[in-house]
C-alpha cells in the first residue's frame, strides 16, 4: 500500500492537454493515480511530458490516445471543447475529471449530464478554489453553526492575464505569430465564474438560484479590442436559502485570485491580500480575529501541491470516489450549479440586467426545457484578427510583441513604465521605506530597459499602421492612447530625466 488510501488498486490514468494538466503529475503520485498516458496538439508539450512521465504513452491523436490502457481521463483542453472531450471519454469507457468550465451552453450541459448518467462512470469537476486551507477552515466552522445562517458574501477572482491572450501555456508566443489563444483571447470572463463561486457553495453548503448581471464598459488595453474578458464581470446570485452572493471574476488592476468577504447571521469573514480574518460577537463592533488556519488532514500531502493545496483535493475526491464509492463534491450536478450562473449571468447582461432563473439539471424537466437552448457565446476567430492577404513579414511579430510589451511576470515592458511614472507621482506620500527602494529599483530597471521596449513600441506602431482596422491595430492604438508614447520612443530623454530623479532624492 502506498499514498493516503488503504488500497493496492491503482487507478491508471490519462491526460489530455499538457499545458494545465501536467501540473497534477505530483499530486497524483500520493493518491494511487499512476499517469500512464498524455496527449496534446503541441509538440512541446508532448515532448515535457515524456521528460515528466518517462515511459508513458503520448500521442497527438485523441483516438488513439482515447483507446489507450487506462481507467481515467484527466481532460485539460481548450475550454471551447470541454463538453464533446467529455462526452467522447465518458463514451470510451473512462471515468472523468475535467478543468473548468465542463460546457459553454446550456444544450451543451444537458448533453454533458445525460452522457454521465448513461456511462454509470465517475464524473468530476476540477474546481480548486473552494480547497484552499482557509476556505476549507472556514467550511468547517460554518458546518459546526458558527457563522449560523448564510447572509451575503462577495467572491472574487481577480486574474488579469493579457500575456496568456497571446500564448502556450508555457508562456511561449502563439505560432503562427498573427494569431491568438484559442479561447483565453476571447474569453468572456463570465465563463470562468467557477473560482470565485465555487468557494460561496462548499464554504455555505448552498446553492445558486437566481443571477442578474449588467455590462462594465471599461476595459483594460492591452487585450484584444472588444474581447470581454478585458473586464471585472460582477453579478449578483440569490442562493437557496435566500442569501445573496456578488460574485466577480474578471481582469483588474489589483489581483488578488480569491478574495472574499462573507456575513453569516452569528460571524463573519474576509480576506484579501493579508491572510484570513473572522469578525465575532454576532454584532457589528465584535473582536477582528487574524486566523491560523490548519488542514482537516493530510496536511502533509496537500501542502506539496498546486494552488494552495487544491489541486491535491481535487485528485482526493476523485481517486476516493472511483476507489471507494463516497461522493466527491464537484459531481456532474454540483458542477451544473456553478457553471450555469455565469452563462446565464452573460444572457442578463443582454437583456439589461433582469433577473435569470437558474435550472437543476438533477430535475429531467428542467433539463429538458434547455436541451436546444445554445446560448449567448459570441466569440471572434483567434486565426483570423487580420483581414485576408495580410503580409505575415509584419503580422506575424504580433504575439511576440505583445508579450513583450505585458510579459507574463509583469515585471517588465509597459508593466514596469506604469510602476515606474505611477510610483514618482505619488513617491513623496509613501510610508515605508521598503516600498520607496521598490520604486527606485523599478526606476533603474526601466532606465536599463527602455531602448528594448521602445525597439518593441516601433513594431507595434509598425503593425498598428498597416493594418489600422484590424482588431490587433486597434489593440495598439489603444495603448498608444493610454500611455505616454513620446516618453517610450524618445528614450533618452526618458532616461536622463529618471537619472536625475534617482540622483536627487531625499529618502
Amino acid at each position: 500500500m502506498s499514498g493516503v488510501f488503504n488500497t493496492d488498486k491503482r487507478i491508471r490514468l490519462g491526460i489530455w492537454g499538457l499545458g494545465r494538466g501536467q501540473s497534477f503529475i505530483q499530486a497524483a503520485n500520493f493518491l494511487n493515480i499512476d499517469v500512464v498516458a498524455g496527449c496534446d496538439i503541441y509538440g512541446p508539450m508532448r515532448e515535457q511530458f515524456l521528460r515528466n512521465v518517462p515511459g508513458a504513452y503520448c500521442t497527438d491523436n485523441e483516438d488513439d490516445f482515447l483507446a489507450y490502457d487506462m481507467d481515467a481521463v484527466l481532460i485539460a483542453t481548450f475550454l471551447p471543447d470541454h463538453s464533446k472531450h467529455i462526452i467522447k471519454a465518458l463514451e470510451s469507457g473512462k471515468h472523468v475529471m475535467c478543468e473548468v468550465t465542463p460546457f459553454r451552453t446550456p444544450a451543451e450541459g444537458v448533453r454533458v449530464v445525460e452522457a454521465v448518467e448513461k456511462s454509470g462512470k465517475v464524473f468530476n469537476l476540477l474546481e480548486n478554489y473552494p480547497f484552499s486551507k482557509d476556505n476549507m477552515f472556514l467550511r468547517k466552522l460554518w458546518q459546526d453553526g458558527f457563522f449560523g445562517d448564510f447572509m451575503y458574501g462577495e467572491f472574487e477572482y481577480l486574474h488579469e492575464g493579457r500575456t496568456l491572450t497571446y500564448s502556450y501555456p508555457n508562456g511561449n508566443p502563439m505560432e503562427p505569430g498573427y494569431t491568438v489563444h484559442n479561447w483565453r483571447s476571447s474569453l468572456n470572463y463570465h465563463y470562468y465564474c467557477t473560482h470565485s463561486l465555487g468557494p460561496a457553495m462548499i464554504i455555505t453548503g448552498t446553492r445558486p438560484v437566481t443571477v442578474s448581471a449588467m455590462f462594465c464598459d471599461v476595459t483594460i488595453p492591452g487585450y484584444l479590442e472588444g474581447a470581454r474578458i478585458a473586464t471585472a464581470c460582477p453579478s449578483t446570485i440569490k442562493m437557496d436559502n435566500g442569501g445573496l452572493v456578488r460574485n466577480m471574476p474578471g481582469s483588474t488592476t489589483n489581483d488578488y485570485h480569491t478574495g472574499m468577504r462573507i456575513w453569516g447571521t452569528r460571524a463573519s469573514a474576509e480576506k484579501l491580500h493579508d491572510g484570513l480574518r473572522i469578525r465575532i460577537g454576532g454584532g457589528g463592533g465584535g473582536p477582528i480575529l487574524q486566523m491560523k488556519t490548519q488542514w482537516p488532514e493530510l496536511a502533509e500531502w496537500a501542502d506539496k501541491a498546486g494552488h494552495g493545496g487544491g489541486d491535491f483535493w481535487e485528485l482526493y475526491y476523485f481517486a476516493r470516489e472511483v476507489l471507494t464509492g463516497e461522493p466527491a463534491p464537484w459531481s456532474i450536478y454540483p458542477a451544473c450549479d456553478v457553471t450555469l450562473p455565469g452563462i446565464l449571468a452573460i444572457r442578463s447582461e443582454n437583456l439589461g440586467g433582469i433577473p435569470i432563473q437558474i435550472p437543476d439539471f438533477r430535475d429531467k424537466k428542467q433539463r429538458e426545457a434547455f436541451r436546444n437552448d445554445n446560448g449567448d457565446v459570441k466569440a471572434f476567430d483567434p486565426t483570423k484578427i487580420f483581414p485576408g492577404g495580410h503580409d505575415t513579414a509584419i503580422t506575424s511579430d504580433f504575439s511576440k510583441t505583445m508579450i513583450q510589451l505585458y510579459p507574463m511576470n509583469q515585471y517588465g515592458g509597459l508593466y514596469l513604465l506604469n510602476r515606474v511614472m505611477d510610483g514618482i507621482k505619488i513617491y513623496p506620500h509613501i510610508a515605508d521605506s521598503a516600498s520607496k527602494i521598490a520604486i527606485q529599483d523599478a526606476a533603474r530597471k526601466l532606465v536599463a530597459d527602455l531602448p528594448e521596449i521602445a525597439k518593441t513600441m516601433e513594431t507595434a506602431l509598425k503593425i498598428k499602421n498597416a493594418y489600422p482596422d484590424s482588431m490587433p491595430g486597434k489593440t495598439i492604438a489603444r495603448i498608444i492612447d493610454f500611455y505616454d508614447i513620446d516618453a517610450i520612443l524618445n528614450y533618452e530623454n526618458t532616461i536622463q530625466r529618471l537619472n536625475r530623479w534617482l540622483t536627487t532624492l531625499v529618502f
